[in-house]
């Protein structure tokens, strides 16, 4: 059985941020790979008493187009003006002139009151079925000083003209009746344009404070 020796002296390599190091299609060469995907800050909405909070590829440095196949948008502290409104979004495909596209949906959550009662079940009121409205993402949050939600969006492959357009959100909440709440929520928009905004909004009453952010996955 041959042997075979690598002169490393020999051997080229530019290191790169954010790469590994493997073999090309050298005798004696090597090169810079990406080693894996990063969060790429794109836009930070910071609420304040608003009626909505809205992401439009190319106004306001957003980004939402095919530089990325995936985009996820991060909720941090939302605070609803009204208690037990519930937040909600939808999405758009002639840049935020509309935000109507039908979309099917899975919601289920689970519970846990400040009394030790708990649950665990699918709720029917929180799925769409081909509804354009918008599609909700929390239980109903609390608007005590002290009560917030937080959560993800991963909205994917939102420029894809072939298919449709798939996302799923996980949320932890301060319920109005004090409990914490889990919402687990999947489905897709039912649409093969390429949707370009993505808007955000509470049931009743404004966004009162609470910071949504975007990124980019690479």
């Amino acid at each position: 059985m041959a042997i075979s020796k690598l002169n490393f002296n020999s051997l080229n390599v530019a290191p790169t941020a954010g790469k590994a190091v493997s073999f090309d299609s050298g005798a004696d060469d090597l090169e810079a790979t990406l080693s894996g995907g990063s969060m790429v800050f794109i836009k930070k909405l910071t609420a304040s008493s608003s009626g909505t909070l809205s992401f439009v590829n190319g106004a306001s440095s957003v980004v939402l187009d095919s530089t990325y196949k995936e985009y996820v948008f991060v909720l941090k502290d939302i605070h609803p003006a009204t208690d037990g409104a519930q937040l909600g979004f939808n999405v758009s495909i002639d840049a935020g002139s509309n935000y109507n596209i039908a979309k099917t949906s899975t919601f289920f959550r689970a519970f846990h009151n400040e009394d030790d009662s708990l649950s665990f079940s699918y709720v029917t009121g929180r799925d769409l079925a081909q509804g354009t409205g918008f599609q909700p993402l929390t239980e109903e949050t609390g608007n005590d000083n002290d009560q917030t939600l937080v959560g993800t969006l991963n909205l994917f492959d939102p420029s894809n003209a072939t298919f449709v357009k798939h996302f799923i959100s996980t949320t932890q909440g301060y319920a109005s009746a004090n409990y914490s709440t889990n919402g687990y929520i999947a489905g897709y928009a039912n649409t093969t344009s390429a949707v370009d905004a993505v808007q955000f909004k509470m049931s009743s009453g404004n966004i009162d404070a609470g910071t949504i952010t975007l990124y980019g996955i690479t």
